[in-house]
């Protein structure tokens, strides 16, 4: 990694297919630029700030967004087709709830505080896109945990609570002041943002810009 890190915040929701397919553009960037300067972390954006904490079923979410079932297929198609070139897997038929997002919000930040912030992104796509889990659920979000070395009966017992529950409401509505209306959204260097799923040929240029700049600096 360079001399000079630049912080990448990023602007999620684990429930965002264009987030999965964004997340998987970079990391292919980053794999194939090693020299990146990147220091990333996510921040909170629930799509559906409003859902009933115990999510609802997908399929009646989707055709009440996009008036009906073709409305649906329609809207998702530009998603299935990104998902296919970042040779993406994802298990539409599997997923059979929309859940809230706040508690997965609030698992990722926790997973931050011990430094397995990207991983917890990274579980909770996998859990809701290709394995269809109910990412909303705390048992799902224990088991998460697990995976990704953190302690699953301390997470269980902070989902019990209502711990840090604001501190992700107020992030998100912090993100939305700033004119943030979609995810994911990349903002680099605390100055330019960057919007939607980018491809990888896009980050490579950024990071040879700002590799650039650091060497005529």
């Amino acid at each position: 990694m360079p001399a000079t890190t630049i912080k990448l915040d990023i602007m999620s929701d684990p429930i965002c297919p264009w987030c999965y397919i964004g997340k998987s553009y970079l990391d292919r960037a980053l794999e194939q630029n090693p020299d990146h300067p990147f220091v990333i972390e996510w921040h909170p954006f629930q799509l559906n700030p409003d859902m009933p904490a115990e999510g609802m079923d997908r399929r009646a979410y989707l055709e009440a967004k996009f008036g009906g079932k073709e409305g649906a297929v329609k809207a998702y198609a530009p998603v299935v087709e990104h998902a296919q070139k970042a040779g993406l897997k994802i298990d539409f038929e599997a997923m059979k709830r929309t859940p809230n997002t706040l508690n997965a919000h609030r698992l990722i930040h926790w997973a931050g505080i011990e430094g397995r912030q990207t991983a917890a992104v990274s579980a909770l796509f996998k859990a809701y896109f290709v394995e269809g889990r109910d990412i909303g659920d705390t048992d799902t979000l224990a088991d998460i945990a697990d995976g990704i070395e953190l302690d699953a009966a301390v997470i269980r017992r902070l989902l019990d609570t209502d711990a840090d529950q604001q501190q992700i409401i107020d992030r998100d509505a912090h993100s939305r002041k700033m004119g943030i209306t979609s995810v994911p959204t990349f903002i680099v260097a605390g100055k330019h943002a960057v919007p939607g799923a980018q491809p990888p040929d896009l980050w490579s240029k950024v990071i040879a810009e700002l590799n650039e700049q650091e060497s005529n600096s």
